[in-house]
């Protein structure tokens, strides 16, 4: 488990871009934290490690963004708006995250039944105590072996 600081969007972004340069085909990123801490920034950064060119934004609306102009399909999910955990059959969740690509999940603590044991789990905190930009981002991916 690595605990990391940031103190600027700038900050975040880069954290994930170094994340996404390490990412493999396979790969599964749950995304958590309130609203507001900067997990769509972490995706954007986490889609330029990936080598992904095409703007990326939180696909809310349409819970699934798939972008194709990377070293490997990254397949963005963003699920704050499913009502109950088996509209992801309807998503093509389970296609994306035994696919060839690499699956990264906003909001992803409402739907941790169905997430795989070998997620790599980022939570994204606020820390007031340490100024109002300032997150705790913590990257739990023991299960890699990393």
């Amino acid at each position: 488990m690595k605990v990391l600081g940031s103190c600027s969007a700038e900050e975040t972004y880069d954290i994930a871009r170094k994340l996404g340069e390490g990412a493999k085909e396979g790969d599964v990123v749950a995304l958590t934290g309130d609203l507001g801490t900067g997990k769509t920034v972490f995706a954007k950064g986490f889609a330029a490690g990936l080598g992904v060119k095409e703007h990326v934004s939180s696909p809310t609306y349409t819970i699934v963004q798939q972008y194709d102009d990377g070293r490997l399909p990254l397949y963005h999910f963003d699920v704050y708006r499913i009502g109950d955990i088996s509209e992801m059959d309807e998503t093509g969740y389970d296609d994306c995250i035994t696919g060839d690509g690499v699956t990264l999940i906003e909001w992803a603590d409402m739907i941790s039944d169905i997430l795989p044991d070998s997620a790599i789990r980022v939570d994204i905190e606020k820390d007031i105590t340490q100024g109002t930009d300032y997150r705790r981002i913590t990257i739990d991916d023991e299960h890699t072996g990393d």
